[in-house]
């Protein structure tokens, strides 16, 4: 069978049945003689990724010949709960199979990313290596297939998500994650975002042809798109070579890209309560919205449900305490703070999450964050229950808005599921 598999309507969703005559097909291909296999789906996060469902219908598909085991790619995020594997993955999948990815403590290194190569990539700013590495069961788990489920979308850091990154980001380690993550930081978000190429994706594929061809790594990959204001499966694509990838990536940027036409004054984002409880997480919609918003403008982030600034406690002490300052005066403190030198990923979490005073952005939690903490970071704040009230998500359509008094707004429902830019800002 050719690989990768490309099943795509663009006009239409894939089906559920046609979605399993396309895991059937891979499994018939591929784990033909599998004993053991460790499925690696991302976590709640991605909860319209369509992930949970094909790693479910592969464990049924498999478990009454192979043991089978779960390691989702939380990178540095917390463990899934018993009610978020129910939720994503559903309640006949034994909660015992779900292994817990420690980005501290259960990695190997495979190799490294030279620091003349790292110099290349960055365009001699950063000149250090980088570890290529990931958790040490993909080697010492004695699997005969390992297969790597996720979403093709738009992402801050590498470009284009899922892939390479899910292996290496997902389950990998703090070297790995702190410096590919400050090496798309000072590359430039706006550059990166939406690309299929860049300096993390080279690096981390670079990195994976190197040092993990060995290991029996086969990818599923997805690409969402939106029908009738709903997630809709628009792509699946199989297989184990970089086409598998950059096939996805041309639909991504097809179905997750929304160029406009002028740029947005006032953009109000969406976090659903069941995806985003942080910062860490919730500031796609400063993201994925950034490059379409107006001078000036302002953006406001419905969170009900964020209750604190990082998914690690570490990172979320180091968010509370440097805040989302201009990025000059972040890489200030990089250089001169050896707490936030030896934490890049935060660090360039705080780069990413900062407007540069270009826009304002205004925080809307729940009760479970107050204004002193939203403010204490350097953005704004109000109540969701008064913005809500305002802005009700449950009355927006996607896309431009006017409301009742003739003011118009820019709505997201979702800002994992897209990127947003004006035209002329992505070329």
């Amino acid at each position: 069978m050719a690989y990768p598999i490309h099943f795509e309507k663009r006009t239409q969703s894939i089906s559920d049945a046609e979605l399993h005559g396309i895991l059937d097909s891979f499994l018939a291909e591929k784990a033909k003689d599998a004993k053991r296999v460790l499925i690696l789906p991302p976590d709640i996060t991605r909860l319209h990724s369509r992930a949970g469902d094909i790693s479910s219908y592969l464990y049924r598909s498999l478990k009454d010949k192979a043991v089978v085991h779960f390691l989702p790619a939380l990178g540095t995020h917390v463990p899934m709960t018993t009610d978020q594997i129910n939720r994503m993955f559903g309640s006949d999948v034994p909660r015992d199979l779900f292994l817990d990815h420690d980005w501290r403590n259960d990695v190997k290194v495979f190799g490294q990313i030279s620091s003349e190569r790292m110099l290349e990539l960055s365009e001699g700013k950063l000149d250090y290596t980088m570890d290529i590495a990931a958790n040490r069961i993909l080697e010492e788990g004695g699997y005969d297939l390992i297969v790597s489920v996720g979403q093709v979308v738009p992402h801050e850091v590498i470009g284009m998500a899922n892939y390479t990154k899910n292996v290496l980001v997902g389950t990998g380690g703090l070297d790995t994650i702190n410096k590919s993550h400050f090496l798309g930081a000072v590359y430039g978000m706006e550059r990166v975002m939406g690309r299929i190429e860049g300096p993390v994706r080279r690096a981390l594929n670079e990195g994976f042809n190197q040092y993990l061809k060995h290991l029996p790594i086969e990818f599923i990959l997805t690409v969402v798109g939106s029908e009738d204001g709903k997630p809709a499966l628009k792509g699946v694509f199989c297989g184990s070579q970089e086409e598998t990838y950059i096939e996805a990536a041309k639909l991504s940027q097809d179905m997750n890209l929304d160029l406009l036409e002028k740029p947005i004054d006032k953009a109000v984002v969406y976090l659903d309560p069941e995806e985003f409880h942080t910062t860490w997480l919730g500031n796609k919609a400063i993201y994925r919205t950034r490059m379409a918003m107006a001078d000036n403008g302002e953006l406001i982030i419905l969170a009900p449900a964020v209750s604190g600034f990082g998914e690690d406690q570490e990172i979320d002490v180091l968010i509370r305490k440097f805040g989302y300052r201009t990025s000059e005066e972040t890489l200030a403190e990089v250089r001169n703070n050896a707490e936030l030198k030896e934490n890049l990923s935060a660090a360039a979490h705080l780069m990413h999450g900062t407007s540069n005073g270009r826009f304002l952005i205004r925080y809307c939690p729940g009760s479970e964050m107050t204004r002193e903490e939203i403010e204490s970071v350097g953005y704004e704040y109000a109540s969701y229950e008064d913005m809500s009230a305002i802005y009700d998500p449950e009355k927006l359509k996607d896309g431009w808005n006017t409301m009742a008094d003739g003011e118009e707004i820019f709505f997201v429902s979702n800002p994992a599921l897209g990127l947003w830019s004006v035209k002329e800002k992505f070329k």
